[in-house]
C-alpha cells in the first residue's frame, strides 16, 4: 500500500509549475517551486520540523516540553503541525500586522497566540523577538526554536529544496529567485545549487523599510532605511544569522503595493492562490526581465498560500483603503482579467468571407480592420452576417472595406471604465485599449459586464 505514516512525512517534493500569462514577454522560462503543497501550505513545514529533530537529537526539546517561536506564522504553523504529531504544546508570538487568518489557523492547531505591536525596535521587551526569548525563560521544559539565528533553518533547504530544485530541473537551473525574511531559504537551497553550479545567480526580493539590500551592498545596517511595511514574510529590521549574504548576488526591493497586486493578478491569470511575498517575489523578477536570456530558467520559490490572506490582499476594501487598488475601475484591470487577450484583426483587402471564417472558428463578435499597421475600420459580426444573407450568389467575395465602418476608438489602459460610455453606444460596440507597451487589445462590452 502507498501511504504516509504521518502528516510529517508529506512535507517536500512539491512540484515546479510554469507561469504562462503574467511572465508574458519574458525572454525565458519561469517556473515556481509551489511551496503551498507541503500540508502547512507553506515552505517553512521544511526547516520547522528540522528545528525540532535537531532539538530532539541535542536533548534541547525534551518529551512533553514546550515549543516557543516568534513567527509571522507560517513556521509557527509547521511548528504546530510537528507539535500535534509528536505531543508538544506550542506558544508563539507574532505581529499586529499579520493576518488575522494566520492567528486563527494556528489556534486551530491548539498553539497559544500572542500578538505584539509591529512598530517597535527588536530589542523593546514589547517586541515578538522579546517576548519569545522572556517566554522561553519563564517556563520549564521550553525550547525557543529561534528562526533567525537557529541554523538547522538554512540546513533545512540544502539538505531537501536545493536538491529537490537541481533534480526537478536536471540541472538547467540558472537563476534562483526568493524572498527573503529569515535568510534560511534562500541561503540553504542557494548554496547548494551554486556547490554544484557556480555560475547560478541567486536573487533576493526585499520590501522597502527592510534593511537588507543596503547592508548587502554597502555593508552598512543603516537604521534610517527602517520603517513600517505592509508586505507579510520578506525583509527585515534585524541581521539574522541564517542569512548568508555571500551567496546572494543581489536583493531587489518590491514595493507593498506592487506585490499585493502581483499575487491577484497571479491569481486571475494563473489560477494559483499565492501568499503575499509571492507576488513580490513574482514582481521583482519582471523587474529584472532586462537581465535575462533566452536560454536562462528560473525558478521562484513560493512561500505560503493565498488563503493567508484573503482578508488582506485579496480583499478590495482593504486594497483601497491603502490606496493600492483605484476607487475606481479601470481599463488594464478589465485587460487583465480577460481570459483570451489575442488581438485578432482582418485586412481591408480580405474578402467578407474570410472575415466571416475567422469570427465563427475564433468565437469574436468584432474585429479591427488594418491596412498595413494602421486602423481603418472595424467590422461586426451583424454587418458581416447582413452582408452574406442580403449577397447569397456572391458567397462574400467582396472586400471588407466595402462593409466596414469607422475604427474603434482607441483608448488608453489607465483610463477609467466609467469614461468609456463616452466612446461605445448603439452602433459601437467596442474600443480598443493600448497598454503602455503598445500592445493593443480589444474590450467589448461583454468585457466590461464581466468585470464588473
Amino acid at each position: 500500500m502507498d501511504y504516509r505514516k504521518n502528516i510529517l512525512e508529506t512535507i517536500g517534493n512539491t512540484p515546479l509549475i510554469q507561469l504562462n500569462k503574467v511572465t508574458e514577454g519574458m525572454p525565458c522560462m519561469v517556473l515556481l517551486k509551489n511551496e503551498t503543497f507541503n500540508p502547512g501550505h507553506s515552505i517553512k513545514d521544511r526547516m520547522a520540523l528540522k528545528m525540532v529533530e535537531d532539538a530532539e537529537k541535542r536533548g534541547d526539546l525534551k518529551p512533553g516540553g514546550t515549543i516557543i517561536e516568534c513567527t509571522s506564522g507560517n513556521t509557527g504553523m509547521g511548528l504546530a503541525i510537528a507539535a500535534c504529531v509528536k505531543g508538544y504544546r506550542c506558544i508563539f508570538t507574532t505581529t499586529d500586522k499579520q493576518s488575522k487568518e494566520k492567528f486563527d489557523i494556528l489556534r486551530g492547531l491548539g498553539a497559544e497566540v500572542i500578538v505584539c505591536p509591529t512598530n517597535v525596535v527588536p530589542e523593546d521587551p514589547r517586541s515578538y523577538y522579546s517576548v519569545a526569548r522572556q517566554l522561553s525563560l519563564e517556563t520549564p521544559n521550553s525550547y525557543w526554536c529561534n528562526q533567525y539565528d537557529n541554523l538547522s533553518n538554512r540546513q533545512a533547504h540544502y539538505e531537501s529544496t536545493g536538491p529537490e530544485i537541481w533534480a526537478q530541473t536536471e540541472g538547467r537551473v540558472t537563476h534562483l529567485v526568493v524572498g527573503v525574511g529569515t535568510g534560511g531559504t534562500i541561503s540553504g537551497t542557494g548554496k547548494y545549487l551554486k556547490e554544484k553550479n557556480p555560475g547560478i545567480k541567486v536573487w533576493g526580493i526585499d520590501t522597502y523599510g527592510s534593511v537588507f539590500k543596503k547592508y548587502h551592498e554597502t555593508g552598512v545596517f543603516d537604521e534610517k532605511e527602517i520603517y513600517p511595511y505592509i508586505t507579510e514574510g520578506i525583509g527585515e529590521d534585524i541581521l539574522p544569522e541564517n542569512v548568508d549574504f555571500s551567496v546572494i548576488d543581489h536583493f531587489e526591493k518590491v514595493s507593498d503595493k506592487d506585490g499585493a497586486l502581483m499575487a491577484r493578478r497571479v491569481a486571475r491569470e494563473e489560477g494559483m492562490l499565492l501568499g503575499y511575498s509571492a507576488g513580490s517575489a513574482i514582481a521583482g523578477l519582471l523587474q529584472m526581465k532586462k537581465q535575462l536570456r533566452p536560454d536562462d530558467l528560473v525558478v521562484v520559490v513560493i512561500h505560503d498560500h493565498g488563503s493567508r490572506y484573503v482578508g488582506k490582499i485579496y480583499n478590495d476594501d482593504w486594497m483601497r483603503q491603502r490606496g493600492f487598488l483605484d476607487q475606481e475601475l479601470r481599463v488594464r484591470e478589465i485587460i487583465n482579467l480577460k481570459q483570451d487577450k489575442r488581438f485578432l484583426t482582418i485586412r481591408d483587402t480580405d474578402t467578407v468571407r474570410q472575415a466571416f471564417d475567422i469570427m465563427k472558428t475564433q468565437n469574436f463578435s468584432q474585429m479591427p480592420v488594418m491596412n498595413e499597421e494602421k486602423m481603418v475600420g472595424s467590422i461586426t459580426e451583424n454587418a458581416v452576417l447582413a452582408y452574406l444573407l442580403d449577397n447569397p450568389l456572391k458567397n462574400g467575395d467582396s472586400r471588407v472595406s466595402a462593409i466596414m465602418e469607422s475604427p474603434f476608438p482607441l483608448v488608453e489602459d489607465s483610463l477609467p471604465v466609467s469614461q468609456l460610455r463616452k466612446f461605445l453606444s448603439k452602433n459601437i460596440s467596442a474600443v480598443v485599449a493600448r497598454e503602455k507597451s503598445g500592445q493593443l487589445h480589444i474590450i467589448t462590452q461583454w468585457d466590461i459586464i464581466q468585470a464588473m
